[in-house]
C-alpha cells in the first residue's frame, strides 16, 4: 500500500492547485473563491521516485462555526488521522494568520511528520514575506508557487525522505484478494459471512459497526481467496458527524491490496454519487470490479424491474463497460453463490495475455479501417504493440508522436482490443511510447 500524504490549510491558500501540480493533471476544481473544495479529493501520485496517495482537503478554519466550514474542518481532521505525512499549506500573500497559528498548534500534537509550506511565493521579492512564518517555531519553511511550479522540486525531495517505508505486500502466490466496498449499512459484513460460510464478521444493522478492515481467507473451487471487509463509511476517531465521504481513504487502502473490488449497492437506496466516485477510483487503480446489488429481496418487483435497474447501472457506470452485475440478498443467501463465479471470470480476463503477433494483427486492421488523423500537418503513425503486464492487462503501442494520440482515437483502439480479445468488464490500459519512423502501420 502506498503511503498517504494530506494537504491541509485554510480555505483559498492554494491546496487544490498544489494537489494538481503534484498529481500532474488538473483534477481538482481550482477557483479563487474560499471553500470551492468541500470534500476530500484523492489521487495516486506516480511521477516521482516513490508513489503515494495524495489527499486534497477542504479548508481548515479552527474558529469558524459556519456549518460548511465545520464539515470542511472535520474532513481535514480525518485526512490528518489517515495520513503518513502532512503538508500544511499557508498563504504567503496574506501572511501569517491566527488561524494558521491554531492549526500549527494542533499539528504539533500529531505524532506525524509535518512539512510547513508557504504558497504564492512567485519570486525573490515575496521570499522576505515568507520569513514571518518562522514565528510558528518551526525549523524549515518551504517557499513555493504551486501555480508556477517554483520550489516544488525541493519540496518533493523532502517528501520522498519523510515517507515511511512501504510495507511488504504480503501477496500469496495464486491467491485472489477481494475488497468489499460500499456505504454504511449496505450489508458488506453480512455478505462476507455468506461468502465464507460462517460468522466471520460481526454484522449489525447500525451503520459503522465495522471499525477496521478484516481479512477473511477461504477456499473456493480449490483456489485461495481473501475477502477484505473494509471499515467502509464510518465514524473516525472523535469526529462528530458520520459523513459518507469519510470512508474513501479506507476504500482506497483496501483497493491497494485487492485484485477485485466488490462494489456493494443498496437496492432500495439505489446508485449514489459516492458509489460512482469509489468505483472510479477502483478503475484508476486498475482493479477489476463486480457490482453487487444487495437487499434485492426487499424490492417490490415486476417483470421489468431488474432490466430497468441494469440499464441504469450500465448508464451510470459507463466507465466500466460490461462490468458484471449480480443481484443478491446477503440476508437470505439468494444468488450470493453467483458472485464467486463472476469473480473467477473477471480474474481469468484480468490475467489474460495476448501474443504480440495477435495484438499487431488487430492494430493493423484497426488502422486500416480508421486511419489516424493528421496532427499539425503530420500523420500520426503506429509501429507495433506489445502487452507488457497483466492485472490489469497493459498494452504499449509505439508511435511517432505519443503526445498527439487523441482520446477519441485511443478509445477506438481500446474498444477494438476489447472486442478482439474479450477484455470486457475490467480496466484495460494502453500506453504510448516514442519510436523512430520505421515499421509504421499504414
Amino acid at each position: 500500500m502506498p503511503p498517504v500524504v494530506a494537504i491541509v490549510g485554510r480555505p483559498n491558500v492554494g491546496k487544490s492547485t498544489l494537489f494538481n501540480r503534484l498529481l500532474g493533471e488538473r483534477r481538482a476544481i481550482v477557483e479563487d473563491i474560499p471553500g470551492v473544495t468541500r470534500d476530500r479529493n484523492y489521487g495516486e501520485v506516480t511521477r516521482y521516485e516513490r508513489s503515494f496517495t495524495l489527499i486534497d482537503t477542504g479548508g481548515f478554519e479552527p474558529v469558524s462555526e459556519e456549518k460548511l466550514l465545520i464539515q470542511m474542518r472535520e474532513q481535514s481532521q480525518l485526512a490528518i488521522e489517515e495520513a503518513d505525512l502532512i503538508l500544511f499549506l499557508m498563504d504567503g500573500r496574506h501572511g501569517l494568520t491566527s488561524s494558521d497559528e491554531e492549526v500549527a498548534a494542533m499539528l504539533r500534537q500529531v505524532e506525524k511528520p509535518v512539512l510547513y509550506v508557504v504558497n504564492k511565493i512567485d519570486g525573490e521579492k515575496q521570499e522576505l514575506g515568507a520569513a514571518e512564518f518562522y514565528a510558528l517555531g518551526i525549523e524549515k519553511v518551504y517557499s513555493i508557487s504551486a501555480e508556477h511550479g517554483r520550489g516544488i522540486s525541493d519540496l518533493i525531495l523532502d517528501v520522498m525522505d519523510q515517507l515511511p517505508p512501504s510495507p511488504e505486500d504480503g501477496d500469496v502466490e495464486g491467491e485472489t484478494r477481494m475488497a468489499i466496498i460500499g456505504r454504511p449499512n449496505v450489508g458488506k459484513s453480512s455478505l462476507v459471512n455468506r461468502l465464507v460460510g460462517y460468522e466471520r464478521v460481526v454484522a449489525n444493522p447500525m451503520a459503522g459497526t465495522t471499525r477496521d478492515s478484516v481479512d477473511s481467507p477461504f477456499r473456493y473451487n480449490q483456489k485461495s481467496y481473501t475477502l477484505i471487509d473494509t471499515a467502509g463509511i464510518r465514524r473516525k476517531g472523535k469526529v462528530s458527524q458520520k459523513l459518507e465521504k469519510f470512508s474513501v481513504i479506507q476504500a482506497l487502502k483496501a483497493m491497494d491490496r485487492a485484485h477485485v473490488v466488490l462494489m456493494v449497492i443498496d437496492a432500495n437506496e439505489g446508485i449514489t454519487d459516492q458509489d460512482m466516485s469509489v468505483a472510479g477510483y477502483a478503475v484508476e487503480k486498475g482493479r477489476a470490479v463486480v457490482l453487487v446489488v444487495n437487499k434485492w429481496d426487499t424490492v417490490e418487483k415486476d417483470d421489468g424491474t431488474m432490466g430497468t435497474f441494469v440499464k441504469d447501472l450500465r448508464h451510470r457506470f459507463g466507465f466500466l463497460p460490461d462490468v458484471p452485475i449480480v443481484f443478491v440478498s446477503a440476508k437470505t443467501g439468494q444468488r450470493v453463490s453467483r458472485i464467486m463465479g463472476e469473480v473467477e471470470k473477471v480474474m481469468e480476463i484480468f490475467n489474460r495475455r495476448v501474443s504480440t503477433g495477435d495484438l499487431n494483427r488487430v492494430l493493423e486492421q484497426a488502422v486500416q479501417a480508421h486511419q489516424p488523423p493528421y496532427v499539425r500537418g503530420r500523420r500520426l503513425k503506429f509501429f507495433y504493440a506489445t502487452q507488457v503486464s497483466v492485472r490489469p492487462p497493459t498494452i504499449v503501442i509505439f508511435t511517432n508522436r505519443p503526445e498527439d494520440v487523441h482520446f477519441s482515437y485511443e478509445r477506438f483502439l481500446t474498444n477494438k482490443f476489447r472486442e478482439a480479445f474479450g477484455f470486457k468488464g475490467i480496466p484495460l490500459r494502453i500506453q504510448y511510447r516514442q519510436r523512430g519512423e520505421k515499421r509504421a502501420l499504414d
